[in-house]
């Protein structure tokens, strides 16, 4: 059959979801489904692929999906839920607003350093729906207040919850995580110190915004951007936006506290340091576990990282055994370390208990649309429809490629709302384009989900939360066109960067 014509056969699945999803407003739970049997139908009938390896390859993506994918996200979420169970949260909250008064410095605070936390440990629209809905409290305009937030939320997802959307890409296209994990922390470094500058900039109304504060703006951008490339090249995909987070708090809270003083409130509420400790205590368990478990302590790393299953699952050419992490996989540790912060701020097992309960019933929507996209990436890799598609772009483009790819990835997350989906859709077309066009595989996989983080803020789903947080649905329309003209400026930035950048930092 024609190059050309299996081309757009093999795009079938992707415009079903850009068309249900993103025209028809069909909801994610019962796009994907039609869509992964539209694929194996495809994958069948026209690229030859046996049945019995159809069905396997999906139920290889199901596996995948459900561990470590899934059970990260729930994890994730339950964090954040009990913290909103014990009160904690309207201790986290307090403490970020006691610090000052200038909208600008706020933004910074709890858009940027503080979004970008809750995007590390959680994810999953938490980062703009917190953000959001404080800013909208302390008398933010509430549409102003989700596009912040939206744009804000961009950068920190390439490493969200625990990292998953890099180690799910490194899976989903079999390369390293590490090497893949520090050509993404590359590519955003120089977005994530400009970022900050926008966003006072649009908080003020005018460049002469930054008048003031662009010394605190600058070091809320590079003490997020330093340590995440850092601890993306030496300690894989799980820590970098943890600790850039961390970090830019620590440091965008500490200017403040001694350069603006001035501007804090004269009758803020005090907290007490053992009460604030207390709050953030089940998040400070994720990083001490998250840290302990990691490269860093090899020892405790190779204990856990034993306690592991091998199962094969794909039966068709190519296939490796799939392996079940039960206790390295940061799902698991999240949600032991919540069940201890949770234990020690006074909730009882039982009420823990029930709060993870009520996360697994709050998420089952949301599994049945991964387990589908995971499951129609893996037909697509496995019975090589990715492999038509790329084959044509390399034809068309040639070694113009890199320019485009960070479009390709944004499509993805608009498509599907994650920056997770958009690697799995995508990630293993841009190893593969690479690898036809002899360019480095990990760089234009990272030019992926640089491009997924860009069209986190034009996503309707995420916009969806952004109006849920603010009391603004109906908004969305006006609210996407403010975003988008940022997204294209943001994905043209990558696009220059993928394509120029990479034998700069060796990457050739």
């Amino acid at each position: 059959m024609n190059m050309y014509l299996l081309f757009f056969i093999a795009l079938i699945p992707i415009v079903w979801l850009m068309v249900s999803l993103g025209v028809l407003k069909m909801p994610g739970h019962k796009a994907c489904p039609i869509g992964l049997i539209v694929t194996i139908l495809l994958a069948i009938i026209l690229w030859k692929m046996p049945a019995f390896d159809a069905i396997t390859a999906a139920v290889e993506g199901l596996a995948l999906a459900l561990w470590p994918i899934i059970i990260v996200i729930i994890a994730a979420v339950f964090t954040y839920n009990l913290s909103v169970y014990t009160k904690s949260m309207d201790v986290i909250k307090k403490m970020m607003t006691n610090i000052t008064t200038d909208r600008r410095i706020l933004v910074l605070i709890l858009a940027w350093a503080f979004g970008g936390f809750m995007e590390a440990i959680a994810g999953f629209g938490t980062a703009v729906a917190i953000p959001a809905s404080i800013l909208a409290a302390l008398g933010f305009d509430p549409i102003f207040a989700a596009i912040i937030c939206l744009i804000a939320n961009t950068t920190p997802t390439a490493f969200g919850a625990i990292g998953i959307p890099v180690t799910t890409l490194a899976k989903v296209a079999n390369i390293d995580v590490t090497q893949l994990s520090y050509a993404v922390g590359l590519q955003l470094s120089l977005l994530i110190i400009v970022v900050p500058i926008i966003l006072v900039m649009l908080t003020g109304k005018s460049v002469k915004a930054i008048k003031g504060v662009l010394g605190i703006s600058l070091a809320s951008g590079i003490s997020f951007a330093l340590p995440q490339v850092f601890a993306a090249k030496y300690l894989g995909a799980e820590l970098p936006a943890i600790l850039g987070s961390v970090i830019c708090m620590a440091v965008t809270i500490g200017v403040a506290k001694v350069f603006y003083k001035n501007t804090a409130s004269k009758d803020s509420e005090k907290i007490p340091v053992k009460k604030a400790v207390l709050a953030w205590l089940p998040f400070i368990l994720v990083f001490v576990f998250v840290i302990l478990s990691s490269a860093l302590f090899p020892p405790i790393n190779k204990a856990l990282s034993s306690i592991k299953t091998s199962v094969q699952i794909y039966s068709g050419k190519g296939a490796a055994p799939y392996v079940f992490s039960w206790v390295s996989t940061p799902g698991t540790l999240i949600i032991i370390a919540t069940f201890i912060g949770g234990l020690i701020q006074g909730a009882k097992f039982g009420e823990i208990a029930g709060v993870l309960g009520n996360t697994f019933k709050q998420m089952y929507k949301s599994a049945i649309t991964i387990v589908a996209i995971v499951a129609l990436a893996k037909v697509m890799g496995y019975s090589g429809m990715i492999k038509s598609i790329s084959a044509v772009l390399v034809v068309i483009t040639g070694g113009y490629y890199p320019l485009i790819a960070p479009i390709i990835g944004a499509l993805g997350t608009f498509v599907t709302g994650s920056d997770t989906s958009a690697n799995v859709l995508f990630g293993g077309l841009q190893v593969e384009v690479a690898r036809s066009l002899h360019l480095n595989e990990f760089w234009l996989a990272a030019a992926n989900t640089g491009g997924a983080t860009a069209g986190k803020m034009i996503s309707p789903q995420s916009i969806a939360v952004a109006t849920a947080a603010t009391g603004l649905v109906g908004s969305e329309g006006k609210i996407l066109n403010s975003t988008l003209k940022f997204c294209i400026v943001y994905v043209v930035v990558l696009g220059i960067m993928a394509y120029f950048a990479g034998p700069i930092f060796g990457f050739r």
